[in-house]
């Protein structure tokens, strides 16, 4: 009776080779969850930060619009002259500068889509008229070679259209906003600029809207 009870003890020592296999099964299929589920947080993390830095390098590039729209010279400083120019990827404005114990003075402002990134560009501020034509001339054929700060990246397209006052609501249309040659009837100005911003990897884009000069 005592040796059969010491076989007894004996024999229930350790793990059996099936039971061991069964072991390292559970712990390894708990292992595959735990890293699944880890791994989808962190690509969740990688995305939920990403689409954060989008959406705030978006309304830093509105606000910055949003400022530049606001100083759009008015229309008694450049008689005869639209001080803006719309085009798909494209949008060039006077805006008016103000300084501290300063005259206020006349600045290009030029947005620029290439290549998918916006950029925004400045000119030296005058007070000279003739010297501003160039400064325009030198923005709408993109040959200045000032410093273009990096707005947004992963832009695949810049809609924008116009309001004017008495028209037929937005257009892109900007023929009647040029003078004929030899008039001297200021044309009709925009009162408001409708900016659409397409992100890559985003179903719809960002619209916000404009007041263009001081109100």
């Amino acid at each position: 009776m005592r040796n059969r009870s010491i076989e007894n003890s004996g024999s229930q020592k350790g793990l059996t080779l099936v039971e061991l296999l069964v072991a390292i099964s559970v712990l390894g299929f708990v292992a595959v969850l735990g890293w699944r589920g880890l791994d989808s947080i962190v690509r969740a993390r990688i995305a939920l930060t990403s689409d954060l830095e989008q959406t705030r390098g978006m309304q830093l590039a509105f606000a910055q619009l949003q400022s530049d729209c606001a100083h759009l010279v008015s229309p008694s400083a450049l008689p005869n002259k639209v001080p803006l120019a719309v085009e798909q990827g494209r949008l060039t404005l006077v805006r008016t500068v103000f300084a501290d114990n300063q005259p206020s003075r006349l600045q290009v402002i030029a947005y620029r889509i290439t290549d998918g990134v916006l950029t925004r560009r400045e000119s030296a501020a005058t007070r000279d008229l003739r010297e501003l034509d160039t400064l325009w001339l030198t923005a709408a054929n993109d040959t200045d070679t000032s410093q273009a700060v990096v707005l947004q990246s992963d832009v695949t397209a810049l809609t924008m259209r116009l309001w004017v006052s008495g028209g037929n609501g937005w257009s892109t249309d900007l023929g009647v906003l040029t003078p004929t040659a030899g008039s001297t009837v200021t044309p009709p100005l925009p009162t408001g600029l409708e900016v659409t911003m397409q992100l890559r990897g985003r179903d719809t884009g960002m619209l916000k809207i404009f007041l263009l000069g001081a109100v």
